[in-house]
């Protein structure tokens, strides 16, 4: 077994370096986030974009492109400084099953939350946090109670922002918070939190990784949920206690481009 581990590390460490580098980048969602510079308008984008990480890539850039141009490319000062009639510009937005109202909804959520904080990752620290449960798992179900604390927030709104108490894999949010917390010198993720650490992501299981890592006996269960990314997550610390998630890389590029 300590064999087979030290061989299936050497290979997707490997995997790892050749898929975790800039030119990943253009090609992928978080091309999105990487447009900007300043860190809110960096997370604001970073969050659309995993949120919106639905169907084929080249559309999900391009729908995230639309939204930025829709708050004229500034979002932070957008969420910040919009009054009623800037709102109008957001009307008519789609992708797949997120619409208008429920993009009307994030703004409200965002302009409460930056006019109190500086940085999203208050937002996955509400609460407090017990050492008996991983923290990015408390995290999420902090986070999905938080947002959805303001007044009369639309019913349809809440399928679109996941957490493990729906035993959701929430494969969208664990990629945001890759991005936003992951720090190596590859310049794909940003790294801009501290607070939460690289040793607690867990690893977003979509459907490139799930079929990857089912191959290499990382994955066991029969279906993909809450469980499903712990298991695949804990297979990936053995190989790398400090940064599982960087395993991400590898998994999901060997599962796009069909190499095995």
């Amino acid at each position: 077994m300590k064999t087979m581990e030290l061989s299936l590390k050497d290979f997707l460490d490997k995997k790892v370096a050749e898929f975790n580098t800039p030119d990943f980048i253009p090609l992928d969602p978080v091309s999105i986030p990487h447009r900007f510079s300043q860190q809110q308008d960096i997370e604001i984008m970073g969050f659309f974009a995993s949120i919106l990480a639905w169907g084929q890539r080249k559309t999900i850039i391009n729908k995230c492109i639309e939204l930025a141009e829709r708050m004229d490319n500034a979002p932070y000062d957008f969420v910040l400084n919009h009054e009623e009639e800037d709102l109008k510009s957001l009307l008519g937005f789609k992708h797949r099953t997120f619409n208008d109202t429920d993009l009307l909804y994030f703004m409200s959520f965002f302009k409460q939350h930056y006019q109190h904080y500086t940085s999203l990752e208050d937002a996955f620290l509400q609460g407090s946090f017990s050492e008996e449960r991983n923290k990015v798992e408390q995290a999420l179900i902090g986070f999905r109670s938080y947002f959805f604390s303001l007044p009369d927030y639309p019913i349809r709104t809440r399928k679109h922002v996941s957490s493990p108490l729906q035993k959701s894999s929430c494969k969208r949010l664990n990629m945001f918070l890759r991005w936003m917390v992951r720090k190596d010198d590859a310049g794909v993720d940003f790294g801009l939190w501290t607070r939460l650490q690289p040793k607690d992501l867990i690893c977003p299981c979509d459907v490139h990784v799930e079929r990857v890592a089912r191959k290499f006996g990382l994955i066991q269960r029969d279906k993909v949920d809450w469980n499903t990314a712990l298991e695949l997550t804990e297979n990936l610390r053995l190989l790398d206690p400090q940064d599982p998630v960087k395993y991400d890389f590898a998994l999901f590029g060997l599962g796009v481009i069909g190499e095995m």
